[in-house]
């Protein structure tokens, strides 16, 4: 049975989110939730948030009895929106700053 969880308008640049989820794919999720704790990025603590609430989709959801046993069939992170924003320059310019989003989207499945 598979379980989604997304998070999305996340504040994350997706190449950078990609690398930590790149870690977890298709591992247990008590070895994800071990690698996303002990990895130094902005992005580990987001997406561990986003199994935690999978996880507890699957108990509340979908009835699974034990949820330690499932785990992370499919993780993707797409490109959400830019945040366009200005930074000043000489002579009156400015140049565009573009602050990208994340859409993360997380399945996990029983083995």
């Amino acid at each position: 049975m598979d379980v989604k969880a997304r998070l999305r308008h996340t504040r994350l640049a997706p190449r950078k989110a990609r690398l930590v989820a790149d870690m977890i794919r298709g591992k247990n999720v008590t070895e994800a939730m071990n690698v996303l704790t002990f990895t130094r990025k902005k992005a580990a603590r987001e997406i561990q948030a986003l199994l935690k609430s999978a996880l507890a989709n699957a108990e509340e959801n979908h009835k699974v009895v034990d949820v330690e046993d499932m785990i992370v069939q499919k993780i993707t992170v797409d490109e959400g929106v830019a945040w366009k924003r200005q930074m000043p320059r000489a002579r009156g310019t400015a140049n565009l700053i573009k602050k990208r989003t994340s859409h993360v989207t997380i399945v996990l499945n029983e083995k």
